[in-house]
């Protein structure tokens, strides 16, 4: 028996059994579900990105937005991811979210993107990665067209939920 399944099965007698993360659903939405999601009650911020697999930079700053939602979920951030990859690349998408260990369930946008991108922002161009923070009513509060490091988004995040809601 090689080293490797010798540690493998110590590790399932010591741990118990081993449970497999919980994989992402990404759901086909067009504008007005991700709108819907926004704006969903029940948040004091909602941070919303949209990216895609092959998109490097979005790639990169996934583990800084999941960390930052983290920190903040309990001060009632809301987390909306919104995949720009095409369905034959949803598979791809949701195996990428579920190593990153995203534990909301996603969208995958469809629909004219044009249309998309002016509901979401009329300023944005449709470059990706973008990321927009709204308040608990879903009005525009900031917008990253660009990869946004922690740090910024961590001080945008705390100043957003600090915000009463009107």
């Amino acid at each position: 028996m090689g080293r490797a399944l010798r540690y493998t099965l110590l590790a399932l007698v010591i741990g118990g059994t081993a449970r497999a993360a919980p994989r992402v659903k990404i759901t086909p939405a067009r504008l007005e579900t991700v709108l819907d999601a926004i704006r969903k009650p029940g948040a004091r911020a909602v941070l919303v990105n949209v990216w895609a697999t092959w998109c490097e930079p979005c790639r990169e700053e996934m583990p800084d937005l999941i960390r930052a939602y983290r920190a903040h979920k309990a001060q009632g951030l809301r987390l909306v991811l919104v995949s720009s990859d095409d369905e034959e690349n949803r598979a791809e998408a949701e195996k990428f979210l579920t190593a990153q260990g995203v534990d909301v369930d996603s969208f995958l946008k469809v629909g004219d993107d044009m249309a998309f991108i002016n509901g979401i922002e009329k300023r944005w161009t449709g470059a990706l990665p973008a990321s927009f923070i709204f308040d608990g009513r879903g009005r525009l509060l900031q917008f990253w067209p660009r990869q946004i490091t922690h740090d910024e988004l961590d001080a945008k995040l705390t100043e957003a939920l600090k915000r009463r809601t009107r």
